[in-house]
């Protein structure tokens, strides 16, 4: 397993699958992973974080096969995806490698050493309608969590590299091992690739609003209990007539939708990532019946819940327009 950095990578990007991939090995993944990261000429690489890693491996001296080629992401993307050099020894080491991966912003070093023409790839949502733009024989999708095109693994923004790593790790050992990783991370297993990037409780309100804000927490913790607009509205001490103005205000909908889509992405993720019955992810995520879930999720992924378990990728989701984004 071989991670490439570059100055200004992000050092999350780095330690999600390093310190994944260690805990694997210590529940005893076999073969073992071994664990280097690379940079041209093996020199230190400064995060953006003014964190300073040093590199194991300088990437000209890299021989042989390789298992897994990871290309992190960051605000120094830019100048990595425009240097020749990185570029030339990231073409040679994809061609050794089993699998191909990228996280965050680390897509655009994939894109501009031709990696992933043609395909499906996914990066962080605030700047795939650049990528787009910039690659056009690249297909860039901002939903999902990552995408797997092939043996070309792309991820979103940074902590979706766990994700990505745990989806490795089950690939590579099975399910056990990738939950007994997930809980040593305190990790809510892993997330399906599929998951969007943004639920509408990231994406609003703005931090300033304290009571739609502490209701948006207390939803998404208490998805079986009475959510009603009233009951919401005497929690909150104001009137359902003030609550339905607030929420519409900072998130854009009304509460009955908020909580019916909390409910529906909580019941998604359940269908993805557990063994339970409709009916029990149902009562756990406040639906009154199967039926009124699988009504949910026809209306919000025009999908029912067996096809949801079935399917490997949700259906595409194009890309997210707005301002271009920091990166976390």
């Amino acid at each position: 397993m071989l991670i490439v950095a570059y100055d200004d990578a992000q050092i999350l990007d780095i330690a999600c699958p390093s310190g994944a991939l260690d805990i694997a090995n210590r529940y005893g993944a076999s073969p073992p992973y071994a664990i280097e990261l690379g940079t041209l000429g093996r020199r230190a690489a400064r995060s953006s974080a003014g964190i300073v890693l040093g590199a194991g491996r300088g990437l000209e001296t890299v021989t042989g096969r390789l298992d897994t080629l990871i290309v992190v992401g960051g605000v120094g993307f830019e100048e990595a995806s425009a240097d020749e050099r990185l570029l030339a020894q990231v073409r040679r080491l994809a061609e050794r490698s089993r699998r191909v991966a990228s996280v965050c912003t680390g897509t655009y070093v994939l894109a501009a050493a031709g990696l992933v023409d043609h395909r499906r790839v996914t990066t962080h949502w605030g700047y795939g309608e650049q990528l787009a733009a910039r690659q056009p024989d690249v297909a860039v999708d901002v939903g999902p969590l990552y995408i797997r095109d092939g043996n070309v693994y792309t991820a979103a923004g940074v902590t979706s590299a766990l994700d990505l790593t745990l989806s490795l790790i089950e690939d590579d050992h099975g399910p056990t091992l990738a939950r007994a990783v997930a809980r040593e991370l305190v990790s809510y297993l892993h997330r399906p690739a599929d998951q969007a990037q943004i639920s509408m409780f990231l994406a609003a309100p703005p931090p300033g609003d304290r009571l739609v804000r502490d209701l948006a927490g207390y939803i998404a913790a208490h998805l079986a209990e009475d959510l009603t607009p009233g009951a919401l509205a005497a929690r909150a001490g104001v009137s359902t007539r003030h609550l339905t103005r607030l929420f519409t205000e900072h998130l854009g909908t009304t509460p009955a939708r908020a909580v019916r889509e909390a409910r529906t992405e909580a019941a998604a993720h359940l269908v993805r990532s557990s063994r339970l019955p409709l009916a029990a992810i149902a009562r756990r995520c406040g639906f009154k019946s199967p039926q009124t879930l699988r009504q949910a999720f026809l209306d919000h992924y025009g999908l029912g819940g067996d096809m949801i378990r079935k399917m490997p990728d949700m259906p595409q989701a194009r890309v997210a327009s707005g301002h271009k984004a920091s990166l976390p």
